[in-house]
């Protein structure tokens, strides 16, 4: 049996709602478990582990019921540079102070 390493408690959290969440989605878009399942192309054992916000499964499954649901779209702004507000502080404290100009040669 494949263990999973231990996650911290907020990761267990976020994973959790967005179990929840793409349960909700399903249920609003009245689609049943085993017709998520099969247009996701996974097993309906599966899909309750996705819905439970189980870390084992793998992203790549994750992104597929979320493109079955029309909330794909969403993955691409979670690490996007420029939402990356950490990183863009960090990146603007490296900017050098003064741009120097070689001098050119007259011509």
């Amino acid at each position: 049996m494949r263990t999973t390493p231990p996650l911290p408690l907020p990761v267990k959290r976020i994973l959790a709602k967005l179990g929840g969440d793409i349960r909700n989605a399903r249920l609003r878009r009245r689609i049943s478990a085993s017709v998520m399942a099969e247009r996701a192309f996974i097993t309906r054992p599966t899909l309750a582990k996705v819905e439970n916000g189980d870390a084992g499964v793998s992203l790549g499954i994750y992104a597929t019921v979320l493109f079955v649901l029309g909330l794909a779209g969403h993955l691409e702004k979670l690490a996007d540079a420029r939402e990356d507000e950490v990183g863009l502080q960090l990146e603007e404290g490296h900017l050098p102070q003064k741009i120097r100009m070689r001098g050119r040669k007259a011509p």
